[in-house]
């Protein structure tokens, strides 16, 4: 292996966060951070040209929130380890951080040593999870609660209803879902009434909670 060092590539809302993540990274010679970016839809569209061995990924972000752009990341390039850096301690993201493809969850109260432990085992092939939240997400998986978030029933659903749904819950109407999408208003009229029937939802307020659940949207 050659001596490079790891680029990582830093996503999060806050300019404060990810000045301070940039120069944590850079005072480590094993590590180049090689962007900075504000969201999880510029993450998408960045980390092709910026080929980053690690992402640290936050979560709650406008445009496209960390889960979606986990998802989206690991299904185009699953060689990039992915770490989620985040406040939310709650297991429904913690399990949908987790499903999406994320290879460490690392809480930002955390110390600076659980973060780099977290890019030194992922860069390992290992994968992380904070002291913090570690003890509960194993006692859940082996008791079997939360398995509605492990098995989530949004699987019955196409993906452009996928999309659809996630673009409710972030409080589209539905000609701004129309126009996005390049569909006529219609059809994302035939597409909502579709994906509530199939997922037992009779609101709108039902779509956004259920959304966030099972992590289509971060808040």
């Amino acid at each position: 292996m050659d001596d490079r060092p790891f680029k990582v590539m830093i996503v999060d809302d806050h300019t404060i966060m990810r000045d301070g993540l940039q120069a944590l990274l850079t005072s480590q010679s094993e590590y180049e951070v090689v962007g900075t970016i504000s969201d999880g839809k510029e993450a998408i569209r960045s980390v092709a040209n910026l080929a980053p061995d690690i992402v640290l990924m936050g979560l709650t972000m406008p445009q496209t929130g960390g889960i979606k752009a986990i998802s989206h990341i690991k299904r185009q390039h699953p060689t990039i380890k992915i770490v989620a850096l985040t406040f939310q301690k709650e297991d429904k993201y913690i399990y949908a951080t987790l499903e999406a493809g994320a290879d460490a969850y690392v809480l930002k109260d955390d110390s600076r040593a659980e973060l780099f432990l977290a890019l030194a085992s992922v860069l390992g092939g290992k994968s992380y999870l904070s002291p913090s939240i570690c003890d509960r997400v194993v006692a859940g998986y082996l008791s079997g609660a939360d398995s509605a978030l492990r098995e989530p029933s949004w699987e019955v659903l196409t993906l452009r209803e996928r999309e659809i749904i996630s673009l409710i819950a972030e409080g589209n109407r539905t000609k701004e879902i129309a126009a996005n999408l390049s569909l006529s208003p219609k059809t994302v009229e035939k597409h909502r009434a579709n994906l509530m029937k199939k997922l037992d939802l009779h609101s709108v307020s039902a779509v956004t909670v259920y959304a966030i659940q099972n992590g289509f949207i971060t808040r």
